[in-house]
């Protein structure tokens, strides 16, 4: 008997589980790469946790398969390959090789054929076999030294997990999938037979043909009459689904290598991906020191994090910070908003995998509410102790503080009277280096360059009625979470900050994103002074205005409805009024969004127009005096938004919470609410504006002419282009 360990890899579902789980992501040339990067990431967490002796990632061949010649509709419902996807088909393929892993693919058959073929071959071998794939076809391979398992869930598939899926045991998935048919294949099976019922007539008569031999058994009569009317349908998709295991295949099992990978390959072809991320974490997972260097001493642990719960402790921490000349440094508070939120804890990190974490706020806001005693409050330095240890360190500018959003901590230190200064920030360092390519979160960034899952943070406080704040977290939960962070900020800093030169980014992180973070955070805390009376007012004019239309729109239609449900305004307008125009989506509602009321009311229809109207104050009223007025803030008796520097593709800043960027000027009430925001007495608001700069400088760089004469003609250039593209007068 083999002891063998036989691993087949479902390439193909790599690739398209990597391509719609990562953002898109492009190489310096253009070509994008997500799926080559998620994919490889997934090959390499594999090569380290799965013991195998032999090993092969197996993929589908373009074209046709036997199955077409079956039933020429199969799979003719798949929608067509994203085009950003079809460049990297290849490139996959050469990730593989790259891995030293053998690249099996066969014309006229699919990946799973080969996969049922090899797990054939090696359980006739006596071996042990795992099919790394959560494709549900492949769960009638599962049995005897057979199971499957899914990487990114850490998931093993065996005849429990099968049954659990199916309702049967894996020598009968075949005939369940015969009967429901697979609508992502196109496989038809019986009509109005689901997974569930299949399952309970496969147990009650024993396989397919028992089912359809004693169909006329049946008591229900539609599934009876399905059944008899469908028989061939169901013996067709059992051949469609029933993965062949006898491909002639030009490599054996015994080609299926499991060498370790070349370093200088591997890594040459990371580079020639831009990923950079990924290099190190292969340099150090396969030894990449030259032949003859002296033996480096043990590594430090993955992660050794410190719960620090005394001064000599934090004293420690401190001047390890110093001695680095740089920490990594991560505030966890009770509320996104900085103006509001309390202080409870700061993390620390100094080098990779090694930070600490410092309570400073636990159990205080549980105290009685939980009906704890104040004894049960978990050990922690006194707040202003640590605050006058920490606060020196902060403002220390022979020590480089590094934050993932920095800005947030910094506001939030600033309400306790603490500077932090000079910073860097991981989430400009990548927004400036990458743009639009993906998201600029810790999270994405942790996954896309570390390879790395951090703790959710729902994990740590749980969700909806349940959610907890920060404070209320035990500390090792709050250690594991809030220590990874720090870590993380810097491990990514240490892989985006050389990026900067190498990319000749230098000048527009250090000159305009960089030195930005302090005055936005200056920004944010002072603030704008709005009128709330006068906000109060329009509140209630809105107010008044919207029960007048809706009592108008309620004349008009005959009855009361809830206006603001789409559903009850078009069975109003299409199904009651009968107006033309009504046209349904998916859901089976009409749809009845501007363009459609809009439409309508032109051709002089009043309930539609009045629709308009009714939506316009209401947005204005919900979006703007109602939250503008609950915004104010009633220590300082102004509105703080928070600016976003890594939101905008275009690089401008984003306005949230609330967002001062869109109040409306074109309209009467819009004008009415800016007028609500007032200069303190002795000072006054000034309004700048580039006009248009983006399409000025378009028409400069572009050397398009009518943009240039319209802009010199001070034109309208959205009429003036609508007036070319239309054909009509501006």
């Amino acid at each position: 008997m083999s002891t063998e360990h036989v691993v087949l890899i479902d390439g193909s579902g790599f690739i398209f589980r990597a391509f719609y789980g990562l953002p898109p992501m492009t190489r310096a040339d253009g070509v994008p790469v997500n799926a080559v990067y998620g994919f490889t990431n997934m090959l390499m967490k594999l090569l380290r946790e799965l013991d195998a002796d032999r090993i092969a990632v197996i993929f589908d061949k373009s074209g046709t398969t036997f199955r077409n010649d079956i039933y020429p509709e199969y799979k003719a419902n798949r929608s067509e390959t994203p085009p950003d996807l079809i460049p990297q088909f290849p490139l996959i393929r050469d990730a593989t090789r790259a891995f030293n892993l053998p690249c099996i693919e066969k014309q006229g058959f699919e990946a799973d054929d080969i996969i049922a073929t090899y797990a054939r071959l090696a359980r006739e071998a006596g071996a042990r076999v795992t099919i790394v794939s959560s494709d549900k076809d492949m769960m009638q391979l599962v049995g005897d030294r057979v199971t499957m398992y899914d990487g990114l869930k850490d998931r093993r598939i065996g005849p429990d997990e099968v049954v659990e899926k199916f309702g049967v045991l894996p020598e009968r998935v075949i005939d369940v999938q015969a009967l429901a048919g697979d609508a992502s294949d196109n496989v038809p099976g019986v009509p109005g037979i689901g997974v569930k019922t299949a399952a309970e007539l496969i147990n009650r008569f024993g396989d397919l043909d028992a089912v359809l031999a004693r169909a006329g058994e049946i008591t229900q009569p539609k599934r009876r009459e399905s059944l008899i009317a469908n028989a061939e349908a169901a013996r067709m998709s059992r051949r469609l689904v029933t993965l062949v295991d006898d491909v002639a295949l030009d490599e054996g099992l015994a080609d299926l290598h499991a060498g370790p990978p070349d370093v200088a390959t591997l890594t040459a072809f990371l580079k020639a991906q831009n990923f950079g991320g990924i290099v190190g974490r292969v340099e150090a997972w396969l030894g990449a020191a030259p032949e003859g260097a002296e033996e480096q001493p043990d590594q430090p642990p993955e992660r050794d994090y410190e719960l620090v719960q005394d001064i000599a402790a934090l004293e420690r921490w401190i001047a390890l910070a110093h001695d680095a000349g740089a920490v990594t440094m991560d505030c966890e508070t009770t509320s996104l908003d900085a103006l509001r939120a309390k202080l409870v804890g700061v993390s620390l990190s100094v080098e990779p995998g090694r930070a600490c974490y410092i309570p400073l706020g636990h159990g205080a806001a549980r105290e009685g509410e939980l009906g704890l005693d104040a004894q049960a409050a978990p050990k922690q330095i006194d707040f202003q102790e640590a605050l006058a240890l920490l606060g020196p360190l902060f403002a220390d500018k022979a020590v480089l503080k590094i934050g993932q959003n920095i800005k947030y901590d910094m506001a939030v230190l600033a309400n306790y009277g603490l500077a932090v200064s000079p910073v860097e920030d991981t989430m400009l360092l990548s927004y400036v280096l990458d743009g639009g390519s993906h998201g600029h979160g810790m999270d994405e960034l942790s996954r896309i360059h570390l390879g790395l899952d951090p703790v959710p943070f729902k994990s740590v406080v749980g969700t909806g009625k349940k959610q907890i704040t920060f404070d209320q977290v035990p500390l090792d939960a709050a250690l594991d979470y809030a220590a990874e962070d720090a870590d993380i900020t810097g491990r990514l800093h240490g892989v985006l900050k050389p990026r900067l030169v190498e990319e000749g980014m230098v000048t527009v992180y250090e000159t305009l994103e960089r030195p930005l973070i302090p005055v936005l955070v200056a920004m944010e805390r002072a603030g704008i002074k709005v009128d709330r009376a006068a906000l109060e007012n329009l509140s209630r004019d809105f107010g008044s205005r919207i029960a007048a239309y809706g009592a108008e729109i309620h004349q008009l239609a005959g009855r009361e409805f809830t206006i603001g449900s789409p559903k009850q305004l078009g069975e109003v307008l299409f199904d009651e009024m009968g107006l033309k125009g009504g046209r349904k989506s998916k859901s089976g509602a009409y749809s009845t969004d501007a363009s459609v009321l809009e439409a309508l009311a032109a051709e002089g229809y009043d309930l539609p127009a009045r629709v308009l109207d009714w939506r316009q104050l209401a947005k204005l009223k919900s979006t703007y005096t109602d939250a503008l007025v609950a915004r104010i803030n009633p220590d300082t008796g102004r509105v703080h938004t928070s600016f976003s520097m890594a939101a905008a593709a275009t690089g401008r800043l984003a306005s949230s919470d609330p967002n001062l960027q869109n109040i409306p000027i074109r309209t009467e009430e819009g004008r009415k609410i800016r007028r609500a925001f007032i200069a303190e007495p002795g000072h006054k608001l000034l309004s700048a504006d580039y006009s248009q700069i983006e399409l000025r400088l378009a028409a400069h760089v572009a050397g398009v002419d009518s943009l240039k004469a319209a802009f010199h003609d001070g034109l309208d250039i959205h009429a003036m282009t609508a007036s070319e593209v239309f054909g009509v007068p501006i």
